[in-house]
């Protein structure tokens, strides 16, 4: 496990040494930035894949690297995350030859795919647990989920109700699973994967099919509850899950975006600063691993699980959040919604620019320049400056404004 403490001094002692004042030093990181290709009632708009790839060559103008696709094998929830044929790859998204046809057209515009793959729980074809394509027997399913006739091992994570908890302790089940994935990557065309409830089982097992299936980039989905007061707890839990993961799978960054909503809702920017002069979500600790995002099909408008309910984003609030995941380290993910349906499309863009233009990446240094009330502001690189809230904070001569909308302003170094 990374040491907390001794990761606190490290990053504290190397801010220390590069900076004056509130700052944060990282390292060369990646380009990359991501967006979610779909919202929750995505797959009524059938065929979904062919909207999606009529789309590719727009998102590679507004400068998106990577898209995650919806789950795209056959499932009993029409959003794909009750999956029941694995190997079926016919949806309410569309057909397999639609979502091939789909990711060729990105990879012709230079955009790597990604995709939502469910392995924590499965539905049966007809009953509980007969499970078909792939056929798997009763010990597939841990002894303590609730169906009561599961004859495999107690589950390795967090159980799921709605479906029957998988046992990745089973060798044929891993063998399994690392088939399909390398069928969805070799034949369907995936690059890699976005892992949906990775709380469920052992983050080793992600390790595991993120290796044995070649993926180009992998991104796993842990949502725990976050205490606005104690959000170092918070975080050093996405820390240790992407260290027992081998510290190759990269986590959505709950943190900053549970602190960021709160900052700007409640007027307490002063929040976005943690007191070792770091950003104060994932990515001031891990940012190379941290995928930022401002909201996602889950937080909007459902619950979506037992003990989470809708969290969405102020809808006059979206873009301070934006011109702060876009201007800052981590590796920013754009939702489809705010970028194709909220009319956020030009605003957005402008920023995905500045951040290419000027080679922002997901490791670059963060100094914070404000912290307060009323907003917050950071130069990072020395190259780009952002202010957020409605509080004033100008950066000087050698700047100049390049970006602005309703309270924030980003500027770049002359």
């Amino acid at each position: 496990m990374r040491d907390k403490l001794l990761r606190k001094i490290i990053l504290s002692i190397l801010a220390f040494a590069v900076f004056t004042g509130f700052s944060h030093c990282a390292y060369r990181g990646e380009s990359t930035v991501m967006m979610q290709g779909f919202h929750w009632t995505s797959w009524q708009s059938s065929p979904w894949w062919s909207v999606l790839g009529g789309k590719a060559d727009e998102m590679a103008s507004a400068g998106i690297d990577l898209i995650w696709f919806p789950p795209s094998s056959d499932s009993l929830s029409s959003e794909g995350y009750l999956p029941r044929k694995l190997n079926l790859q016919d949806s309410k998204y569309g057909t397999e030859a639609q979502l091939i046809s789909a990711i060729k057209e990105f990879h012709s515009n230079g955009i790597k795919v990604i995709g939502d793959i469910v392995v924590n729980h499965r539905v049966g074809t007809s009953d509980w647990a007969d499970f078909t394509e792939p056929a798997w027997a009763p010990n597939s399913v841990c002894s303590d989920d609730e169906w009561g006739k599961g004859k495999g091992n107690a589950d390795t994570g967090k159980t799921y109700h709605a479906a029957r908890d998988i046992d990745h302790t089973q060798s044929y089940v891993r063998e399994s699973v690392s088939a399909w994935l390398n069928r969805l990557r070799n034949h369907i065309g995936y690059d890699g994967w976005r892992y949906d409830y990775a709380r469920g089982i052992a983050p080793e097992y992600f390790n595991l099919y993120s290796q044995t299936s070649n993926s180009a980039f992998s991104v796993a989905e842990i949502w725990d509850n976050l205490d606005i007061n104690n959000t170092d707890a918070h975080r050093q839990q996405l820390c240790n899950w992407i260290d027992s993961a081998g510290g190759k799978i990269k986590a959505f960054d709950f943190t900053t975006k549970g602190i960021l909503q709160h900052a700007i809702i409640k007027r307490e920017y002063w929040r976005l600063i943690d007191r070792y002069a770091a950003p104060s979500g994932l990515i001031g600790w891990w940012p190379g691993n941290a995928v930022t995002f401002i909201d996602n099909h889950d937080t909007v408008n459902r619950v979506a699980s037992s003990d989470h309910k809708a969290w969405p984003f102020p809808t006059n609030k979206i873009m301070q959040g934006y011109a702060y995941i876009l201007t800052h380290s981590g590796i920013p993910c754009v939702y489809w919604t705010h970028f194709f349906d909220n009319g956020f499309k030009k605003e957005i863009t402008a920023l995905i620019k500045i951040r290419k233009t000027y080679g922002i990446n997901s490791e670059s240094a963060v100094r914070v320049m404000k912290a307060s009330q009323d907003g917050y502001a950071a130069i990072i690189d020395d190259k780009v400056a952002v202010k957020i809230g409605p509080g004033y904070w100008e950066p000087g001569g050698d700047w100049q404004l390049k970006a602005q909308g309703y309270e924030y302003k980003v500027w770049v170094k002359k």
